[in-house]
């Protein structure tokens, strides 16, 4: 497994395995195991994803030790400002199992993000967090809360695939070194991405599936990804694209994929108040 040095000095693994939508009470734990068992060393789960806690249960039983697994949470909007986010993490921490997290991010960028990212900052002073970072940052987002920031954020974790590659966000990350870790990667399972001709002459000329050739080509350009899935076969697949190297004429006719949007808009009016609604993780 490659992994990328962040702007913090610690390294991650370049593909990660998502665990958004998965349910709790079983099929997060034998995912999570799928996966450990064909090769992943980076989990991605969060408090408002509910299954924390099986994803803890599953790096206990996997007999792998800890520090060879990196682990990412996410802090919740309920839990924003400082002591609140405080108590957050060590919710997470708790429903983990763990005495720290490898990074943490603030989940979505609403409220008070600057009280929230203070409590986060001593998180990571204090040991109990290895990095920290933001999702859903839009580049407006970005220079709104991060000047307010005394310590950069190591990632911004946000929707990004081949149809919509964030090129504004990444030149304005690049000047500090802040990586992006990629969520939903192969877009929504979009067949019109899937079975693009492009994407379907390279698969075939390096036998690959659509899958395979689309992580490939995000992972050759500088992204961190977390691809999803419950098919063991599919978890398995997504990690062999170590084994082939586009060339740059075909990088580039990955990256002339590019629609520039995306199916999230976090700056779309009454988003905060939204997902509010729809996940709350305590009362």
């Amino acid at each position: 497994m490659t992994t990328i040095t962040l702007n913090d000095g610690n390294k991650i693994p370049t593909v990660g395995f998502g665990v958004f939508l998965i349910p709790a009470d079983g099929p997060t734990y034998d995912a999570v195991r799928t996966a450990l068992d064909a090769g992943y060393r980076h989990i991605d789960t969060a408090a408002a994803y509910f299954n924390e806690a099986d994803v803890g249960r599953a790096v206990r039983d996997s007999g792998i030790p800890r520090e060879e697994i990196f682990i990412t949470s996410k802090l919740w909007l309920q839990d924003y400002g400082y002591e609140a986010a405080k108590k957050g993490l060590d919710t997470s921490l708790e429903k983990l199992g763990m005495d720290y997290v490898d990074l943490y991010l603030l989940h979505q960028p609403y409220g008070d993000v600057a009280g929230a990212w203070k409590a986060l900052e001593e998180a990571k002073a204090a040991g109990e967090v290895r990095s920290i970072g933001v999702s859903n940052m839009t580049p407006k987002i970005w220079k709104e809360f991060v000047p307010q920031f005394k310590t950069l954020p190591a990632v911004n974790q946000v929707e990004c695939n081949p149809f919509f590659q964030q090129r504004e966000l990444r030149e304005l990350l690049a000047k500090d070194d802040v990586k992006i870790e990629a969520y939903q990667p192969l877009g929504h399972g979009d067949s019109s991405l899937l079975s693009h001709p492009v994407i379907a002459k390279l698969a075939e000329k390096y036998g690959k599936n659509a899958g395979q050739i689309i992580l490939r080509f995000e992972v050759q350009s500088g992204l961190i990804v977390l691809p999803k899935s419950t098919n063991p076969e599919r978890i398995a697949g997504n990690l062999r694209i170590f084994d082939f190297e586009l060339t740059e004429d075909e990088m580039n006719q990955m990256y002339a994929l590019d629609t520039g949007k995306g199916s999230h808009d976090p700056e779309a009016p009454g988003v905060a108040e939204m997902l509010l609604q729809n996940y709350k993780i305590h009362d």
